[in-house]
């Protein structure tokens, strides 16, 4: 079961696929430090890091399966909704082309939530009627990490996967929700003291503020737009990409040893992501931003799983 992959960020679609038996022949991704932490963690041989516009097709092999976490700012509240007017909602129809080209026989498409309602849903509608065109039959769910990744994060995707082989359409359901049994203290370990770069310090404009709204060691808290800590979230609240433009968009939290933001690497095990998994050559700013545009990969893999039964 040969993969290709596009837009494939770090690898988090990839590693649920990968983790169901399949095998990634081809990706690409025109993030240089995103491929930097690709090849590190799922090797060399596969990801051609370049602008998905520049490839020809003929350089792309043929596979049972393409996957693609598309650009989904251009779609999100966060990214101002601009759509396909955004030239990254545009490159939707590099997918496209690849999928007149290849021919795969499934498509596995991962995006915001929002993307079903944006622009009163012709978005999607142009997305889903473009596939149909392709020749392709369509299903779609909308699943949360928490009930289908078994995750504790606040984070809704809508995946989508279409099939030319309709008796597969026919035979292919979602998986159901499952409970969620894992907790955020499962996750985050607050006796463990963290490099000083992560603690808010006195001379932090946050400080004060943090330290008296942050009164225990529970929960989770962000600063964002609408204020600084005002809300104790009992899941880790969404991770962003803007996470690594806005170093203080990361979530906040009290452990031990003061008042501190998660680590690029709890971050990463609130995407599901497995402890061996690490960054390296690349800024913390980037690390961030990479767990921020990444996916909760049990979701995938329960998915990868559910395809897989097809074969």
């Amino acid at each position: 079961m040969k993969v290709i992959s596009l837009f494939s960020g770090i690898g988090g679609i990839d590693l649920g696929f990968l983790q169901e038996g399949f095998e990634i022949v081809w990706a690409n991704d025109s993030s240089h430090e995103a491929c930097i932490t690709y090849r590190h963690n799922l090797g060399e041989q596969f990801i051609k890091e370049d602008d998905i516009r520049n490839v020809d097709v003929s350089q792309i092999p043929s596979a049972d399966i393409l996957i693609a976490g598309f650009p989904c700012q251009p779609f999100s509240v966060m990214g101002y909704q601009r759509g396909f007017n955004d030239p990254r909602g545009n490159l939707f129809f590099e997918i496209a082309r690849i999928i007149e080209s290849k021919k795969p026989k499934i498509v596995f498409l991962e995006n915001v939530e929002n993307l079903m309602f944006h622009d009163n849903g012709k978005t999607f509608l142009v997305i889903y009627n473009t596939l149909a065109t392709l020749g392709y039959g369509v299903k779609y769910k909308v699943m949360s990490a928490t009930e289908y990744g078994n995750i504790p994060q606040k984070r809704s995707r809508i995946f989508i996967t279409a099939f030319s082989d309709y008796d597969m359409l026919d035979v292919f359901s979602f998986p159901q929700p499952t409970k969620l049994t894992v907790g955020i203290d499962d996750i985050i370990n607050r006796n463990v003291k963290h490099d000083s770069i992560y603690y808010y310090d006195e001379n932090s404009k946050y400080y004060n503020i943090l330290n008296q709204r942050i009164k225990d060691k529970t929960g989770i808290y962000r600063i964002d737009d609408s204020g600084i800590a005002r809300r104790k979230y009992d899941i880790c609240p969404t991770l962003k990409a803007n996470m690594g433009t806005y170093h203080d968009r990361v979530p906040v939290i009290r452990d031990n040893f003061g008042i501190r933001k998660l680590t690029p690497y709890e971050c990463l095990a609130f995407q599901g992501f497995p402890s061996k998994y690490k960054f390296r050559g690349i800024s913390l700013s980037a690390a961030y931003k990479q767990c921020g545009n990444t996916v909760v990969v049990p979701v995938v893999k329960r998915i990868a799983q559910k395809i897989k039964m097809l074969y």
